[in-house]
């Protein structure tokens, strides 16, 4: 039984998950609190989409990885159609920019499926009363990656940085492996990682943000 009184109207919370046997756990989990309720499962973008627009919901519990939608894609749609409905997202990816972009789009907390039974309860009442709750193991990493925004080279590595340089001067890949002793295949894997980061679509994104930020000479 939670710690958390129990209230008359109990909180309804949709469980969004493709795995069968988490929506159980998640199901049963529930039942140990009287101030929560099952108010219906999805096991696709689809299905969500369809369980919110049914109504009867108080809190979206929404795992990322949903098949036919993207998860940062589904929150912003959830969160357009329905501004006033929690998302608590629950998660196996225990990144701060990852969690970032689904804060951003719309959703309320942020927890990885690692937590205890009882840190998400909590988390699912306090999302519910309309207050951020995010994972404690992720906090500190999103401060520092907020605080870097304004200097975004704090946000990468040495070996990015030189990777970074490198493609801003226009290097081809090959060049760039020789120069730097990497293999061709891991400069791309330094090109991607360096987009996701700086959160640019393309190298040429890439390059004008590198530019304007003054991230190279």
């Amino acid at each position: 039984m939670s710690a958390h009184t129990p209230v008359a109207v109990p909180i309804r919370v949709f469980i969004a998950d493709d795995h069968a046997l988490v929506r159980e756990g998640l199901r049963k989990m529930l039942e140990l609190d009287e101030g929560l309720a099952l108010a219906g499962q999805g096991a696709s973008a689809a299905e969500v989409l369809a369980g919110v627009d049914a109504g009867g919901i108080d809190l979206l519990l929404l795992d990322l990885l949903m098949p036919g939608c993207t998860g940062v894609d589904l929150i912003e749609r959830v969160v357009a159609a329905h501004p006033q409905l929690p998302v608590l997202v629950l998660t196996m990816h225990a990144d701060p920019h990852i969690a970032r972009r689904a804060l951003k789009a719309g959703a309320l907390g942020y927890l990885t499926k690692d937590v205890s039974p009882e840190q998400l309860l909590d988390a699912i009442h306090r999302v519910a009363a309309g207050r951020g709750y995010v994972d404690p193991s992720l906090s500190s990493e999103m401060l520092r990656a907020e605080q870097a925004q304004d200097e975004p080279m704090a946000l990468l590595s040495a070996r990015e940085r030189q990777v970074l340089i490198a493609l801003v001067k226009g290097r081809a890949p090959t060049d760039i492996a020789n120069e730097l002793n990497l293999a061709p295949n891991t400069v791309s894997t330094y090109k991607a990682r360096l987009m996701e980061k700086l959160n640019q679509d393309s190298l040429s994104d890439l390059v004008r943000y590198a530019l304007r930020h003054g991230l190279v000479d």
